[in-house]
């Protein structure tokens, strides 16, 4: 009985196993009939957006081909219209231009017929005017060709002679006008620069609070002093000089590291080989910083914009710079300035004639380092550094090395000059000072012609006597101009030297 109850069993789950496959197949069987009816549909609407979506662009395609079409028409009647114009235009000028024409073939023939007549008139004063001529011989006794070339001789002389007076009188007026106006301009100039008087030299002093440092300086051995000197290639001189050593040094900028140095040690206290080297560096530094300080003022003080590092630097480095006793950064800003009063005062660039002055003197910065006049340095510096070339030849041309051929290169000669030769703006010692005057005189006697010279206002002028029986009065240009190349080659002075040569002729007799 249990085995038929679980055979039932086993029976009626087979029978509902089967039951349910068979309902899951029809649902299955419903779902997929459905997907394929939408699948359908979903297609056929496609096909209708398609087809609509090609009707319409077919139809804008159209309407574009319409109104092309319409456009072009347009454009076409607008340029058959323009053409017509145009046609239009061109015939009346054609009609305008057949009547010009005719118009000037009448006025040619009407021209022709007047030059006829004129020809006719021209023929008949000729024929008059030789009669004229003939009777005039005849009268006056004269041809045709002596009176004129009397005529011509007499109207010649008298042109001359008022040309000449003419011209004396304009020469003159020019020459006082110019004498006064260029009197008014450098005046004007030298009292717009305030400048200082000399105060430079080759040698400073350092004061020391008692002689013991002296001894400290020194060092064992010498070896503090040593070190010292090589490190800033200066001497030091430690004399009977009570509390003072003097440092001497041609190149200020070595005098002026030692100087630092030496001032910086003596505050501090320690002095040996280490502590110098320290303090040298240091001082070098300080004195580069001054350097660039002091560039960076001179270029402020002036007004000069767009100057190259470099150069401002090389600037600095001429405020320990002497020419003559004259600093050469106060003597460049003073060049500077007075260029740029007197290009004011004429109507030139001043800017360009106080940049020509702030560095016509740029080549003595670095003078010492390099072979060469410090012309031709401050020539190559400006060049390197893309100076214009006006700049260039005034700064080549300042010491007359080559002819002057802008109003700027003449400008800045002038302001040289007159920074150099005020009172007060160099120095030299009495030795070298009586040695000039003798060789500026030498000069002069050992030139032929020559019968005496006195050099006179400090040197800046000679008057040179000549002798009568060897020079003329033409002579004595050239001679005063060969003089005065002798003294351009073979002596140094500051400013100009004037030259004036006497030539007198004395007749002496005797009444008895």
């Amino acid at each position: 009985m249990v085995i038929g109850i679980i055979i039932a069993a086993i029976v009626g789950i087979l029978a509902g196993c089967l039951l349910g496959f068979t309902y899951r197949k029809r649902i299955a069987e419903k779902e997929i009939g459905g997907a394929e009816e939408e699948a359908k549909r979903i297609i056929n609407e496609s096909i209708k957006t398609a087809e609509s979506k090609k009707r319409e662009a077919v139809l804008e395609a159209k309407e574009e081909i319409h109104k092309s079409r319409a456009d072009l028409d347009r454009e076409i009647k607008e340029r058959r219209s323009e053409i017509q114009k145009s046609e239009r235009r061109l015939q009346q000028k054609e009609e305008t231009l057949d009547r010009k024409i005719d118009a000037n073939d009448q006025k040619s023939e009407e021209l022709s017929r007047r030059l006829a007549r004129v020809q006719k008139t021209h023929d008949e004063a000729e024929k008059i005017k030789a009669e004229q001529i003939a009777r005039l011989e005849e009268i006056s006794g004269l041809s045709r060709e002596e009176a004129k070339d009397y005529l011509v001789s007499s109207i010649e002389a008298e042109a001359q002679h008022d040309a000449a007076v003419k011209l004396r009188e304009i020469n003159q007026n020019l020459k006082d006008e110019a004498d006064m106006q260029a009197r008014k301009i450098i005046t004007s100039a030298i009292q717009r620069c305030a400048a200082d008087h000399v105060a430079e030299a080759t040698v400073s002093v350092v004061p020391l609070p008692n002689d013991e440092m002296k001894g400290r300086i020194i060092g064992r051995e010498g070896r503090n002093i040593r070190t010292l000197e090589t490190m800033t290639g200066v001497d030091l001189i430690i004399d009977d000089t009570p509390e003072a050593i003097t440092l001497s040094c041609f190149d200020p900028v070595r005098r002026e590291i030692a100087r630092l140095t030496l001032e910086k040690l003596i505050i501090d206290g320690r002095i040996h080989p280490a502590r110098i080297e320290e303090t040298v560096e240091k001082s070098r530094r300080e004195v580069d910083q001054i350097i660039k300080q002091e560039g960076e003022r001179a270029v402020f003080e002036t007004g000069i914009h767009n100057l190259h590092p470099e150069l401002v630097k090389l600037l600095g480095r001429m405020r320990y710079r002497t020419s003559y006793g004259q600093n050469v950064l106060q003597h460049s800003i003073e060049v500077s300035h007075i260029a740029g009063a007197l290009a004011a005062e004429l109507g030139i660039d001043a800017q360009q004639a106080k940049r020509a002055g702030l560095l016509h003197d740029i080549g003595k910065s670095v003078d010492r380092e390099m072979e060469g006049s410090h012309v031709d340095i401050g020539v190559d510096l400006c060049k390197k550094y893309h100076e214009n070339q006006d700049i260039v030849h005034a700064v080549h041309a300042h010491h007359g090395d080559i002819e002057p051929r802008t109003l700027v290169a003449c400008l800045v000669q002038t302001a040289d000059a007159i920074s150099a030769a005020r009172p007060g703006a160099r120095r030299e010692n009495l030795e070298a000072y009586i040695k000039r005057l003798e060789k500026l005189e030498e000069i002069a006697n050992t030139t032929p012609g020559v019968s005496s010279s006195y050099a006179i206002q400090a040197g800046r002028e000679i008057r040179i006597i000549v002798n009568p029986e060897q020079v003329s009065d033409d002579r004595m240009v050239l001679l005063s101009r060969e003089i005065a190349k002798k003294i351009e080659s073979e002596l140094e002075y500051p400013g100009q030297i004037k030259i004036s040569m006497i030539r007198e002729t004395r007749a002496i007799e005797y009444a008895k």
